[in-house]
């Protein structure tokens, strides 16, 4: 696998047309699984091929139970300055239920580990909506975050994904789907209680120290080209997406082979309006109403003005600089976004 990403980034080194690399983010499956000296391969080739900035970001994502202070320092001493630690819970049911390998001790004993053992930006996992959890343990949950050294956040509603589990248990109603009263009441108490934290909510899911957002996930959400490197990676470079297969053997075989092993598809105008309201409008910047007239027609343009207005009567979008979501607006996001799509 490690040779075919070192042939993926060679064969792709115009990709970025030059672009410094600002972020390189190793996530996805287990790479806290690999080796910390092919880790360091991989990073040095990226350093040979692209342009990439003395400060970048550079993350890794591990698991509680992966943590120990012989990785973290290797880690460290490799380039590695940010950590991605998949916590989900501080509830050892919530932990069993998602089939999880850590309780929440090895959690709460891991972000420690891995700050103490010398990287300072560190970023966990929260998930709510989970069933039989309840608005005092969702609460307790926020209050062990708060205890701990990490400079980021991210908390997602639990969604029933189809052909899981999880999706099979609440089919056969072997347990019941969480009401979405209740899913609202806990993202309400996530708001109130991260701004008591001092943490900003800059995107819906996400929450971080001042000047400490994640500058890998706000590409995304910026509209910035990036580089995907890897089965089922996806790319993007202002004119197409694209997307590697997921399978890891006929990933190796293709590209081993010099096989087509992605998909691609190039965007038209409408698709680029849509994307850019769906990722910016999730954000605390929002729509940039100078940035839909300097790149789309007037018809589009008409179209976000028109459409826009009910959400700023109904006050889920309000319009300062930009528009924004309101905090109520913010539990209606994928609705107020489908709508101003163009289809």
């Amino acid at each position: 696998m490690i040779e075919c990403l070192c042939l993926e980034i060679e064969e792709r080194k115009h990709y970025l047309s030059e672009k410094t690399v600002e972020t390189i983010y190793f996530g996805g499956g287990t790479p806290s699984l690999v080796d910390s000296e092919k880790i360091k391969y991989l990073l040095e080739k990226i350093q040979s091929t692209y342009k990439v900035s003395q400060k970048a970001e550079i993350t890794l994502e591990l698991n509680p139970d992966d943590i120990t202070e012989k990785k973290i320092t290797a880690l460290k001493n490799i380039g590695v300055n940010r950590l991605s630690i998949g916590v989900q819970s501080f509830y050892d049911r919530d932990l069993e239920f998602m089939n999880r390998s850590h309780n929440s001790t090895q959690a709460i004993d891991a972000v420690n580990l891995a700050y103490n053992s010398g990287i300072k930006n560190i970023t966990i996992d929260l998930i709510y909506g989970i069933p039989g959890q309840s608005m005092k343990q969702w609460e307790e949950n926020l209050n062990q975050l708060s205890t701990l050294n990490i400079t980021h956040f991210s908390a997602y509603a639990l969604t029933v994904e189809p052909n899981t589990h999880l999706h099979y248990l609440v089919k056969s109603k072997k347990i019941s789907q969480v009401e979405d009263s209740v899913i609202e009441s806990q993202f309400k108490l996530l708001q109130d209680m991260s701004e008591k934290m001092n943490f900003i909510q800059y995107e819906i899911s996400n929450f971080c120290k001042k000047n400490m957002m994640s500058k890998h996930n706000s590409s995304y959400w910026e509209d910035k080209w990036y580089l995907g490197i890897g089965p089922s990676a996806h790319s993007f470079n202002g004119k197409e997406r694209r997307w590697n297969i997921k399978s890891n053997s006929k990933y190796i075989s293709r590209v081993k082979n010099s096989q087509v092993y992605f998909e691609l598809e190039l965007l038209n105008q409408k698709q680029k309006y849509n994307e850019y309201i769906l990722t910016c409008l999730r954000t605390k910047w929002g729509v940039s109403f100078d940035f839909l007239n300097k790149n789309f027609d007037v018809d589009i343009q008409n179209h976000f003005k028109k459409e826009i207005q009910k959400w700023i009567k109904q006050k889920k979008v309000i319009q300062n600089k930009n528009y924004e979501l309101t905090k109520d607006g913010m539990l209606l996001a994928d609705a107020i976004s489908s709508d101003l799509f163009i289809t």
